[in-house]
């Protein structure tokens, strides 16, 4: 890629999200499912100005989801996370097992191989998170008991994907399942999350503390922006979500006495970079690969996943916005997608299929939450985030 296409790539991304995601806005939909739609008309299946699988871009976007996961993060209290870990745990593994079954049934009733089956329904297991969590950031509905057990569901069921993907992943290159393999995996995965809160909570508020004295300017910002890097590079090479890193990196920084300070200064850095992650997913989506295998496929994926959330216990919860909230796939389903194509297993209409049911869970998300969440108040939080960013290191200045 050229200089000059990633340049004019970048400002297709950045039109395509600002326009599309404000006339859905203006019309009710929530902005994410205009970035998403905005991606459409600029990628594959329009313009073509936006290569989504260039590497710079898909570079790019995954900075995004890093990022947004770890403002997400910065948002959660541990405390209100550890509440609700029994549902999460609940409607993540039930997500996973409805979901993962019915993948396989597919398969059966086609004909299909047992280790395409394996595909199929390792594919449908794993939620994307992003796009749920984006439409709960911008609704204000993400202090939400309903929002806490989707974040702690969507990471168990994450690490649940990552370690389906490792164990298919093995089988698709001639390797056999054995419980040593599988109990190391699951260990490392569920061991980093672990490590992570623990030994980052000791260690966050001491380098909170140094840079304050240090008196660096942006310091904190940018020690933020590392601690969030670092752990999400961590947890890449441990075998698990790079996403798992940074939401846990904003969960360890938000019990510091610095969190609102740490937030009100990477908000715009992270809202310059979310978007292009919505909009090179939208511009993958290849609607001439639209088929009944793919549909069939969503249709289980959100039936599924609707079926666990209804699963989760407690009193007055509104079980159907946890359901929708666990629909929409993304990265590890196509992951599932490209080894299984790269290895022969799967044809080009199946590696489609799946493309499929992840454009239409990604699509129809944003949409059922919006319509089954109540029009909740603007988030007077967030615009106290934008009006006082600019006016963050004044104070410092004038100090000095």
């Amino acid at each position: 890629m050229t200089i000059s296409t990633f340049l004019l790539a970048l400002i297709a991304i950045f039109v395509a999200a600002k326009l599309f995601g404000e006339i859905a806005e203006r019309v009710g939909a929530p902005a994410v499912l205009g970035e998403l739609i905005g991606g459409v008309v600029v990628g594959v299946s329009g313009l073509r100005l936006v290569d989504p699988h260039a590497e710079t871009i898909h570079l790019l976007a995954q900075l995004g989801i890093v990022l947004l996961l770890f403002l997400i993060g910065l948002n959660t209290e541990l405390s209100k996370l550890v509440a609700v870990w029994p549902a999460a745990l609940i409607v993540a593994v039930a997500g996973v097992v409805l979901t993962f079954m019915g993948g396989w049934a597919v398969a059966h009733a086609l004909h299909y191989p047992n280790i395409v089956a394996l595909f199929l329904g390792g594919a449908l297991t794993a939620t994307s998170v992003g796009i749920t969590a984006r439409v709960l950031c911008d609704t204000g509905h993400l202090h939400d008991r309903e929002a806490q057990i989707i974040l702690g569901a969507a990471v168990v069921d994450d690490i649940i994907g990552v370690i389906l993907l490792t164990l298919i992943g093995s089988v698709a290159g001639g390797g056999a399942l054995d419980a040593i393999a599988i109990a190391r995996t699951a260990a490392i995965a569920f061991g980093f999350v672990f490590f992570a809160i623990v030994f980052g909570s000791f260690l966050a508020p001491h380098l909170v503390r140094a840079i304050e004295r240090i008196g660096m300017a942006r310091g904190l910002f940018f020690a933020s922006i590392i601690f969030a890097l670092t752990l999400a590079w961590i947890a890449q090479r441990a075998g698990t979500a790079i996403i798992i890193g940074s939401f846990a990196a904003g969960l360890v920084l938000a019990r510091t006495e610095k969190a609102e300070e740490i937030e009100r200064q990477v908000h715009d850095v992270v809202h310059f970079f979310v978007p292009i992650f919505f909009v090179a997913v939208g511009a993958a989506i290849d609607v001439k690969s639209l088929n009944l295998v793919g549909v069939l496929l969503a249709a289980i994926a959100v039936v599924g996943k609707v079926a666990a959330g209804h699963l989760a216990p407690g009193r007055g919860l509104r079980r159907m916005v946890v359901g929708v909230g666990m629909i929409p796939r993304g990265e590890v389903s196509l992951i599932f997608a490209q080894i299984g194509f790269a290895s022969g297993l799967l044809s080009a209409g199946l590696f489609s299929a799946i493309a499929v049911m992840v454009m239409i869970t990604a699509l129809i998300t944003p949409l059922a939450l919006r319509m089954l969440l109540p029009k909740g108040p603007a988030l007077e939080r967030e615009a106290d985030l934008m009006m006082d960013a600019p006016m963050e290191d004044e104070p410092r200045e004038a100090a000095r």
